[in-house]
This record gives structure tokens, sequence and C-alpha cells, in this order.
């Protein structure tokens, strides 16, 4: 795992890299080798942070990279104070910045910060989508999108110095792999899904016709490594045994390769997936899931992430635990790097 503190550079989703020269009361940033304003930096109880220049970037652009390298070095770091002549308007709009009673001050906080959705998120119409109510199966839910199709989100994990992203499940391309990781005994053991190819086929055909549920491949540098489904809880067979609201996601999760198990995996994609449910859209207050009982080490990793285990409850099939994550939670005192 990489020492945030020696990291020489961040990159954003678009391949851009972020570099800086930072030293205790200075901070230049660099965009592609192209400069951006020297920061002067107040450290105490709060970082303050102070323009040495006027802006030849787009503010809101200079003002983000800004942010983004402070809160990926110092996880412990939950907001900035700024100090600034001019109004940043687009900042304020966007919710970057919020202002404070103190003519030119303005505040950054990390649990807003990661709330916005772009650069992490694919494109994506979901927050946006309005609310029509609908009957299925005598469940009462809001109609939902047209489903996502490729890289849905993608983030560079300062910790690991990896790539960590989500994209759509392709069954042409994904199949075999599928069926792979189905049928390893670890994976079956509690899927209880192993089969042939055309069986795997009809499972994951029947899933991308289902507007309910999206199925989605992990990867580590664009490896794929996970499967996982996301669903939305109001339609899903959880839904009798909790109080659903109408924009609750639930997750089934899956890692397939050997060498991408393991605690500092496990954080990096489950807080990459959370991120994600929760940047799709808005409206979105709980993500849930539903392990077995007794898969100790799997409720113990999702615990460190914030989880908390509401009630087992017993599913026709297994013995499970609610496990629940609230929005509020998640984004507040985020760890994401």
């Amino acid at each position: 795992m990489s020492n945030l503190n020696d990291l020489p550079a961040l990159y954003l989703p678009t391949g851009s890299r972020l570099a800086a020269d930072e030293t205790d009361c200075r901070l230049s940033l660099s965009l592609e080798g192209q400069p951006l304003p020297a920061l002067r930096l107040t450290r105490g109880p709060e970082l303050h942070v102070q323009l040495e220049e006027r802006f030849s970037r787009p503010e809101g652009q200079a003002l983000w990279a800004a942010c983004y390298w402070l809160f990926a070095r110092d996880p412990d770091c939950q907001h900035l104070v700024w100090q600034l002549q001019d109004v940043p308007t687009e900042a304020l709009f966007s919710g970057l910045l919020i202002a404070t009673h103190v003519s030119g001050e303005y505040l950054c906080e990390r649990t807003l910060f990661w709330q916005l959705p772009q650069p992490w998120l694919g494109h994506s119409l979901t927050g946006s989508y309005p609310q029509q109510m609908l009957m299925t199966d005598g469940k009462r839910h809001p109609r939902r999108p047209v489903k996502p199709g490729g890289e849905v989100y993608r983030r560079f994990d300062a910790r690991l110095g990896t790539w960590v992203s989500l994209r759509t499940v392709e069954i042409e391309q994904d199949l075999a792999r599928f069926n792979r990781w189905q049928n390893n005994p670890r994976v079956a053991s509690s899927w209880q899904e192993e089969g042939s190819l055309q069986q795997h086929r009809q499972y994951l055909s029947k899933l991308e016709a289902d507007p309910h549920t999206l199925t989605l491949i992990g990867c580590f540098d664009d490896q794929p490594f996970a499967y996982f489904e996301a669903y939305w809880a109001r339609e899903d067979r959880i839904a009798p045994f909790y109080e659903t609201s109408d924009y609750d996601r639930g997750i089934h999760m899956l890692v397939g390769e050997e060498n991408h198990r393991g605690p500092h995996k496990v954080a990096s994609w489950l807080s990459a997936l959370v991120h994600y449910l929760f940047l799709d859209d808005p409206r979105t207050q709980r993500v849930v899931a539903e392990p077995r009982a007794d898969n100790a080490k799997m409720i113990g990793y999702m615990q460190a992430q914030r989880f908390h285990c509401e009630k087992e409850f017993d599913f026709p099939h297994k013995r499970a635990a609610l496990m629940v994550l609230g929005r509020e939670r998640f984004f507040d005192r985020c760890t994401l790097t």
C-alpha cells in the first residue's frame, strides 16, 4: 500500500495527472504539466488555504483540484478554510464551497466534496430521473430509469496506488469469467449458483432484462476481479424483511480472483461500490446487504466500512444478517482518498 504523503501524483478518471510541490506552508499544483495557482497553507486546528495569485484556469477546476489533493493526502482532514478575494460563484452553486459569516472565507467540507458526482461517475441520468409510482408483483415503487451501459465509475485509489472501476456486465465478454467464478468452490459455498455456461447465460440474461437489478464487473487497473449485483430494495425479495424506502439500494458481492482478496482490497472496492450507488441517485439514503449470518469475515469487512448489523432474519435459503449503511454515516468522516 502507498504512503499517502509520498505520492508524487494523483490521477483523474480522464487520465489527467495532478502533481504537486508541497511544503508545510505552500502548495503548488499542476494538471497535466500546466500550473495551477499556488496556494499558501496555514496549518493549525484547521487548515487555511489562500491563493497566492489569480486563477489562470477555470475557477472551479483549480479549486476542486486543490481540495482533492489536500483531502486525498490527509484522510483525517474534515474541512478546508479558503480565503478568497472574489466570490467563487461556480463552486458555491455546485456545493464545493460554502460561505461562512466571515467575508471572503469559505469552507470545503469533506462530507460534501465526496458527494459531488464528477469526475468519478460515468454518464448517468439516474439522479435527475422523474418519479412515477408503479405496482410490480404487489410492490409499489418508483419507475426505474434505463440501466446504464459501459463504465459507470472510476477513481484512483491513492492508498493502493491503483485504479478501481465499475462497468456493466457484457454477457458475451464476461460469460466464461462469470462461469469460472461461480464454479469456484469458495464462491459456490455462498452463492450456490454453480452450473454450465448455458445456465449462467440464462442467469445473466434474466438479470439484464430485470429493471430492478444492475449487474457490474469490478476492476483493478482495468483487470476484472469481481462481480456485483446492485438492486432496488423496494422490488426485491428483501423488501418484506425491513421497512424499505423508495430509493434504497442493495448489493450482492463476489470476488472471483484469488489475488484480489484481503481486507485492504475489500476496503477499496466496497467503498467504491457504495460510493457509486450514493452518487448514482442522491435520493438513495441507504445501501443494504444480506450476507449469511455466519459469514463473520464478510460482516467484519462491512462493519469496517461503517455498515451496521440491524438484525438477523430467515430467507428461505439462509439465515441472513441485514447490513445497513446510511448515506450520512458513509460521508461523515469519509475515508475515501
